[in-house]
């Protein structure tokens, strides 16, 4: 399952990159609006006072956030909830008197400043009072329908999301595989005339802001024309095609092998209840159908950190001690008293793995119930990620404090997971021996199943709101739209006709909670081309996917200084300070998986491909 895991600064970035001044500032603000033709200074006078508001606004509402992640109670709740609503209200207006700058000739931070405020909302309310009010309860009462979302069964027994979701994963049976997927997907068709009205009211906000529509306003994030954006990812995806469609094919055909090619035919899309996920997005549940027939041997990283005497801190310390071979300095003493290492026995907290910056400078900590697991192991490394993504760009003015796209903080908590590698894990004396190579096509499987299986998912969720924003998909098409999409870029279909009514997209949370998705398209592919760059300055000289960047102060320098740079230039310079290109590259994925690509086309010959 896919996890989102920024830091609660991260995220206020995300969302509304800009709460201004104190209220007299902002009135003064005002007046000089009114009283003459805004100038350059006006600008940079705006975005100071706008810095100074956001840092009041933002760290009290982080603080009160982390009391209530870890402290949950009626109290903490509504602290929590009062504090952010005041910061996201504030965050709405400035972003708005942003765009009186709009046309107003100022120098090329100022301007830089000006539009990440600008571009900061992901719904933008409109200024008439009853609407924006509207548009909160459109939100707040589509997110609530997702979340109380069920499924009742014939014989009154009812599942929620996370029981559907956990038999999926294991289930094998075709009847009540199609039960629980048609299942979940009746929350959603209450939810669609709350879209319709949602999209209408967050466009006019949009046009308010000087953008054509909502699609604008998110395309017009990454530092390139809006409608460039789109040609560029797709650009991207064709160079990783290939590959999925051998993957696809694959797969396909071991599914045909099992539930029969009535169920799944070899010519057409894989039916979507039928990869062990919800969303059919990632595949791994299902990697006991299409593993490969040599049996793998695998590091048993859980029993070693038992056996060694692993407990939570060390498992944490040992984490840091990656980043402290790369050059980076130790966290912070603040971080071993502050942070959430294991579940408390006396109250309710959240347990999902997040990394938190609280004051946007020292103040960093991670909020998880750490099991002892090999796989919770890795996930440590990828929280820590964060943490030092965050204190790298620590000295940037308030605005630049964030990820140099949105894509990019997961793409590096994602970079790191993938040098723990068996060459780290001997290094650090987990195991005792490598496996050898042809361990590694069954490894490289595992990894595809997720990482790359969720590839086109990741592309066209947004590809089909950014449609609907605009127009082109109108209200009645949403759902046409939606399986056409995943038609084309995933090559998986609906296992059964869906009626006139349906709402698939509200079945995912993203949709009907309006977050935005390209995020994880962009972090699935940067990790790799990140990984690649830092294993050539490590020096390291066997194939890319065995290796580890541990030790390599080169690499860490290298690391640190696109890290610093935090949002303060475009996201094409900073991926080139560390890769030597603004382009990305997916190449870096065929090359990391090379050796599986050999296997599939070889498991291949004789069988059709494509849909």
């Amino acid at each position: 399952m896919l996890k989102q895991k920024l830091t609660l600064s991260a995220m206020m970035v995300g969302l509304a990159l800009g709460v201004t001044g104190c209220q007299p500032k902002q009135a003064a603000t005002e007046q000089a609006v009114q009283a003459k033709a805004l100038t350059a200074a006006d600008a940079k006078a705006f975005l100071d006072n706008a810095q100074e508001e956001l840092f009041k606004l933002q760290v009290p509402a982080a603080q009160a956030a982390w009391v209530y992640a870890t402290y949950i109670n009626d109290d903490s709740a509504a602290v929590s909830a009062y504090l952010n609503e005041k910061w996201s209200s504030r965050a709405s207006e400035l972003a708005k008197e942003a765009a009186k700058f709009n046309n107003v000739e100022v120098d090329a931070d100022t301007r830089r400043k000006l539009d990440l405020l600008r571009n900061s909302l992901v719904l933008a309310p409109p200024a008439d009072a009853a609407k924006s009010e509207r548009l909160a309860q459109l939100s707040s009462e589509l997110d609530g329908m997702y979340g109380k979302g069920q499924y009742c069964r014939e014989n009154g027994e009812c599942w929620s999301l996370g029981e559907m979701t956990a038999k999926m994963a294991t289930e094998r049976d075709n009847d009540l595989l199609l039960e629980i997927w048609k299942g979940w997907r009746q929350v959603s068709p209450p939810m669609k005339p709350l879209y319709e009205e949602m999209v209408t009211l967050a466009n006019e906000g949009a046009k308010e802001l000087g953008f054509e529509d909502t699609s604008a306003l998110w395309r017009g994030k990454y530092d390139m024309p809006a409608n460039e954006f789109g040609p560029e990812l797709d650009r991207t995806w064709n160079q990783v095609k290939p590959f999925y469609d051998a993957l696809h094919c694959h797969v396909r055909a071991k599914l045909g092998e099992h539930y029969g090619t009535d169920v799944v035919p070899q010519d057409k899309p894989i039916p979507a209840h039928l990869l062990g996920n919800m969303w059919a997005q990632t595949w791994g549940n299902i990697y006991d159908l299409v593993k490969p027939e040599q049996e793998m041997k695998v590091p048993d990283v859980t029993k070693a950190l038992n056996e060694q005497g692993y407990d939570e801190i060390k498992m944490v310390k040992q984490a840091e001690a990656f980043f402290t071979g790369l050059g980076f300095e130790p966290l912070p003493e603040s971080f071993w008293e502050r942070s959430q290492f294991q579940k408390p026995r006396d109250r309710d907290v959240i347990c999902h793995a997040s990394a938190w910056d609280i004051d946007d400078k020292d103040d960093l900590r991670i909020k998880m119930c750490i099991q002892k697991t090999g796989e919770e192991f890795n996930v440590i490394h990828h929280e820590l990620g964060h943490n030092f993504y965050q204190r790298a760009y620590k000295d940037q003015p308030l605005l630049y404090r964030g990820s140099a796209n949105d894509g990019f903080h997961e793409a590096i908590g994602d970079t790191i997971a993938l040098s723990i590698t068996p060459k780290y894990l001997k290094e650090i004396g987990l195991i005792d021996e490598i496996p050898d190579e042809s361990n590694d096509i069954g490894m490289l499987m595992q990894v595809a199943l997720d990482k790359i299986a969720f590839v086109p998912f990741g592309l066209m969720v947004d590809q089909w709101r950014w449609k609907v924003f605009s127009g082109e998909v109108t209200p009645e098409n949403y759902n046409k739209a939606w399986w056409e999409l995943r038609e084309k870029y995933q090559g998986v279909m609906a296992p059964v006709e869906r009626p006139a009514d349906a709402f698939d997209p509200g079945a995912k949370y993203h949709v009907p909670g309006n977050t935005p998705y390209t995020r994880y398209f962009l972090a699935h592919i940067l990790q790799f081309q990140f990984h690649k760059a830092l294993c050539e300055i490590a020096g390291d000289q066997g194939p890319v996917h065995r290796c580890s960047i541990y030790g390599s102060k080169e690499a860490g320098a290298a690391l640190n200084k696109m890290l610093e740079m935090g949002m303060s230039q475009p996201w094409q310079e900073a991926l080139a300070s560390l890769t030597g290109s603004p382009q990305m590259d997916a190449t870096a994925i065929l090359d990391y998986f090379a050796p599986l690509k050999a296997y599939l086309d070889e498991q291949n010959q004789g069988r059709q491909c494509g849909w």
